[in-house]
This record gives C-alpha cells, structure tokens and sequence, in this order.
C-alpha cells in the first residue's frame, strides 16, 4: 500500500465539540461535515476530509486523559501490527472494524504515547498536499527515550531516520523521521519538568502542526478564542515558524507556516 507509515485521519476527542467545532473553524478554517447516521463529525480542509471530532469516551475519562488530539497510521494489517505492538511492549487498547470504512486500533507505544493504526477496506485516502494551508503537516513526539520510540515504530509503520540535530544545553537531540525519503516528522526526548499551563507533568504524547497561510492571524484568532500558548511563537530550521497551542478545552496542537519556497 502506498501509504503504509503516512498518518491518514486526524481525529479529536474533546470535552465539548460543539465548542471545539466553533474554535477550530475559526482559527484554522476548517469546515465540518456529518458522518452520516451517526454522532461523528468530519474536519473538512481545501482537500477534503482530513479527520474528525467526538466527545471524549467514557472509558477514557475513567482512565485519565483528557482533550486530546489522535492521528491515525496506516498499515498493511491492522491485526499483524497489533501483535508486533504486543510484542515491543506497547498496549493495544481496543481494537474494531468500521464498517466500509475499515479496520482501526488504538495502540499507546511502549512509552506510553497513544496513536492509532489504520487498515482501510478499500483503497485507503488519497494523500493530501501537506503544504497547503488547513493541513496536517508535522508529527512530533514528546517521550521518556526517543530512541527506543524510533525503534519501535521504525517496525510498525517503516519509519526511516532521514536525520538529528541537537537541540541545545539540557534539550538534547531531535530526532527527525520520515518516509521514502520525505520528512514527515521529528521526535525527542523530554526535559523531566515539561509541565502543561496548568501544572501537570506532560505525559509521553504526540504533537501535530496544521499548516496556515496567515500565521499571525491565525494565532491572534486563537488567542482570541481562549487558546493558552504553550510555545513559540518561534522560527525552526528550514525558515518555517511555529507556536504549540492548547485549545480551550485542553487538547494540544501547534500552527505552522507554509514550507518556505
């Protein structure tokens, strides 16, 4: 499958949709549309469909987490790469078929990071130009140890290291990873004291950077709209810049400029 190893669907659970539909349609011009006959509703970029939101599970809750962003990676075999992640020391954490959609897993890696692996029934998604704005264009991980983490999803999804650069006194080094030879994201080791605004240690987790044309307006509007800056505003190598966000309702995400031409 030719995207095997890309991430394909961005999913957010949150506490409140309706209040997340309102946030992200303004700050990141997104629309929505219904999934028909059921609760789910689809982001909508220039591209198409790119992902979804649902009020966070129950079960979920009763575990600890809260608002949150998860991507989903396509795979071969759903089932196949669930046991290899049995094997490495992850959790697969439930497990399903959607129907004329296909097979989905929710899997947290063996730090703990929680994502999940995607097998469609059919061909699977086009992929989209990640340059344009309103899409998901970078994937990073914040872990305990970002080289096993490489290690385990260099056997899940085929991740390549295309390369590193140190961070810095105390940062560490940033591990950056793709496929076929395209960057798709990074992944490092975190500080011990990597608190969240409100105090909380950050768990190992994900973090993703949807493209905006308009940068500084897209952040004043997030501001505007209740957003806690957790990073940034701030340029990165290759003369992009980024600010890491936390949405209102506390799932957390960051905006990015266009690749630079």
């Amino acid at each position: 499958m030719a995207n095997t190893g890309r991430f394909v669907w961005y999913e957010l659970l949150t506490s409140d949709p309706k209040a997340a539909i309102a946030f992200y349609t303004e700050v990141v011009g997104w629309k929505t549309q219904p999934w028909e006959g059921t609760a789910y509703t689809m982001w909508t970029a220039s591209q198409g469909p790119l992902g979804g939101v649902v009020e966070l599970p129950e079960p979920a809750k009763q575990m600890g987490a809260g608002p949150y962003w998860q991507a989903s990676i396509q795979v071969a075999n759903v089932d196949e790469s669930c046991a290899t992640v049995k094997e490495l020391g992850g959790k697969v954490i439930h497990a399903e078929d959607v129907p004329n959609v296909g097979r989905i897993a929710v899997i947290a890696d063996p730090q703990g990071a929680v994502l999940s692996l995607f097998t469609p029934a059919g061909g699977g998604m086009e992929p989209h130009d990640a340059a344009k704005s309103g899409e998901f264009s970078w994937h990073e991980l914040y872990t305990t140890d970002y080289q096993a983490a490489f290690a385990f999803y260099q056997r899940i999804a085929g991740w390549e290291k295309l390369g590193a650069f140190d961070m810095g006194p105390g940062m560490g080094e940033y591990l950056l990873w793709g496929r076929g030879g395209t960057q798709l994201g990074g992944m490092m080791t975190m500080p011990k004291d990597m608190k969240t605004p409100d105090g909380r240690t950050v768990p190992p987790s994900w973090m993703y950077y949807v493209t905006v044309a308009d940068f500084d307006a897209a952040f004043e509007r997030a501001k505007a709209k209740g957003a806690r800056v957790l990073n940034g505003p701030m340029p990165v190598p290759g003369g992009q810049r980024i600010v890491q966000l936390m949405d209102p309702q506390g799932a957390a995400f960051a905006l990015v400029t266009p690749p630079a031409s």
